[in-house]
């Protein structure tokens, strides 16, 4: 059984160390240990999470029979839900569990009265572009963001209507 469990201050330490094996895990290969290791610091540090949370986000865990399956973040802006956090730990993937998140994420947004998701995704995550486009997600324009450090997140925003 899948759950949805609202993460709490207390537990940023956690998260933070969670995010930061995932993301590593993941995005090194992609965009470079560098430049991974400097977004890590950026958005996933603990003092980057209280930020984020202080500042309207709202996180979750995902929890599959008791376990800690991976978490999400999101909040509202600009009339929809901006999803800014989804991940699943490599174990959990391939379960079916993108599908249960990305409804609860869903159910959140039509809760809210917004209509509709969006994100950003790296422009060369092309297994995780398909993920979201199997979900709903569309890409609707392209973003060059710069981030600090001489780094620069080239991305896909992709958004899925709620209706």
């Amino acid at each position: 059984m899948t759950t949805f469990c609202k993460i709490g201050p207390e537990e940023a330490a956690r998260l933070s160390e969670i995010a930061s094996r995932v993301v590593k895990a993941h995005f090194d290969p992609l965009i470079g240990p560098a430049q991974n290791d400097y977004m890590i610091e950026k958005f996933q540090s603990e003092p980057a999470i209280r930020a984020q949370r202080a500042g309207g986000y709202r996180y979750y865990w995902v929890m599959e029979e008791g376990e800690t399956a991976g978490f999400l973040a999101f909040y509202p802006r600009e009339g929809k839900l901006y999803l800014s956090k989804f991940y699943l730990l490599e174990g959990f993937r391939g379960r079916g569990l993108a599908g249960k998140m990305f409804a609860f994420v869903a159910e959140s947004a039509r809760a809210e009265g917004l209509s509709a998701v969006y994100l950003n995704v790296n422009r060369g995550n092309t297994g995780v572009i398909r993920a979201y486009e199997h979900l709903g997600f569309q890409i609707v324009r392209e973003e060059k963001n710069d981030i600090g450090g001489g780094f620069f997140m080239d991305d896909y925003v992709m958004e899925c209507p709620l209706t």
